[in-house]
């Protein structure tokens, strides 16, 4: 092999690397947002009457990007319950708020309702709709 050969095998190789390594995973960065709202459902202790239906201002909402394990940022929704997760990437993402739990079963009370959703292009604006909770 000439070295004129290797250079370019070395070259091409680099190139290559750096290709891969800049790919972006799902998160921060971006210029695409996800948005929804949250509606509360409050019932009674026993879960078996309502007390009333309202927007659900000033609720946290976490999102997890990607696969990663815990959350990766949160929001709070504004009086209308609306919120939104602002310059996002392309990739995977689950947005999920706390409830109570309905079926008492969970030990702590509290069920988290999750949304899977994903960004496949550039400026897009993905609206989950109403994520009811209870309370």
């Amino acid at each position: 092999m000439s070295k004129k050969s290797i250079f370019k095998f070395v070259a091409l190789t680099v190139i290559i690397f750096l290709f891969n390594s800049c790919k972006k995973e799902a998160g921060e960065g971006g210029n695409s947002s996800i948005r929804g709202k949250v509606w509360v459902i409050n019932y009674n202790s026993t879960f078996t009457s309502i007390n009333g239906e309202y927007v659900g201002a000033d609720e946290y909402v976490y999102i997890i990007y990607g696969s990663d394990v815990s959350y990766g940022d949160r929001t709070k929704t504004n009086p209308e319950g609306e919120f939104e997760f602002k310059y996002l990437r392309e990739g995977s993402y689950t947005v999920y708020v706390y409830s109570k739990d309905k079926t008492q079963v969970s030990p702590s009370g509290q069920v988290a309702v999750k949304l899977s959703t994903s960004i496949s292009k550039e400026e897009q604006v993905v609206d989950l709709g109403t994520i009811t909770i209870y309370n």
